[in-house]
């Protein structure tokens, strides 16, 4: 699928994600591939609904096969658990009690240090329908929750764990402004270029009579080359915008470029006196 790239390194590390009681096989699915997008390998499921292995999660994970494959079934959250150092419950509810409750660039920031300390962390999520309980909210050491509308809190459990995942991997970045690709770079224009550009289309509007009155040319030619210039072109866009007044000059649309060039059009460019 578009953006995979079999050739390129496979980021698998970081935070086990634990979903406890998740019911639809889609979402697990969703939820995998919301990992793999963002360097998280290690799922964990406790008591799914539908069982496991399931198929509807493979077919939606798209391709993250290696999340699907490497997934955990546990019968407890306590069990899911165990061999964690650190874990943050998410919710987006207030609860009772005195654990400390974090932003996601906070909980992303210190399950990086925990993870590059050696420490076994994760990340709960609850049902799709209520989330976790207190009484599981009481097994993590933290609680992470989003900043949305106060009014429509409710995430998808695909969509929570994509946030999640997206600070993990900020959090590993050396500088937040990279980019893992730069457009072309493409060539300023010269002043030349320029003028030849406004040459060949203030000459293709006259022959159509855009110009008009007569005495109003010198302003519009003045209007039109300030528009042109305001900023930089490319050598590139100037090629480009040329090639289209060459096209507009050669082919009328009484007679249209199709498959070929119109008999003689290079000797003889079409009439354009009727065209509106």
């Amino acid at each position: 699928m578009a953006g995979t790239n079999s050739e390129r390194q496979l980021l698998a590390e970081g935070p086990a994600i634990i979903l406890v009681e998740p019911q639809m096989g889609e979402n697990i699915g969703m939820v995998a591939r919301a990992m793999a997008n963002f360097g998280l390998a290690e799922l964990r499921l406790v008591n799914p609904r539908d069982g496991w292995p399931n198929e509807k999660a493979l077919a939606t994970a798209s391709k993250a096969d290696h999340v699907i494959e490497a997934t955990k079934v546990y019968d407890t959250l306590e069990q899911a658990v165990a061999d964690l150092n650190f874990v943050y419950a998410t919710t987006a509810r207030e609860r009772d009690g005195y654990k400390p409750v974090r932003s996601p660039v906070i909980a992303a920031e210190t399950l990086r240090a925990r993870f590059r300390a050696g420490e076994g962390t994760g990340i709960l999520f609850g049902r799709e329908r209520w989330g976790l309980t207190n009484e599981e909210v009481a097994l993590a050491d933290e609680i992470v929750t989003f900043p949305v509308n106060p009014a429509f809190a409710s995430l998808n459990i695909a969509q929570a764990v994509l946030l999640m995942s997206y600070e993990w991997m900020k959090s590993g970045m050396e500088d937040l402004g990279a980019v893992p690709f730069q457009a072309m770079g493409q060539t300023p224009s010269t002043k030349e270029q320029l003028f030849g550009l406004f040459d060949q289309l203030e000459e293709a509007l006259d022959a159509r009579g855009y110009f008009h009155p007569a005495g109003k040319k010198p302003k519009m030619v003045d209007n039109l080359r300030a528009v042109l210039s305001r900023r930089a072109f490319t050598e590139q866009e100037i090629s480009v915008l040329r090639g289209v007044i060459s096209s507009l000059d050669r082919f009328s649309r009484k007679s249209p470029r199709g498959g070929r060039f119109p008999p003689a059009a290079k000797e003889t460019p079409p009439d354009d006196s009727d065209d509106a």
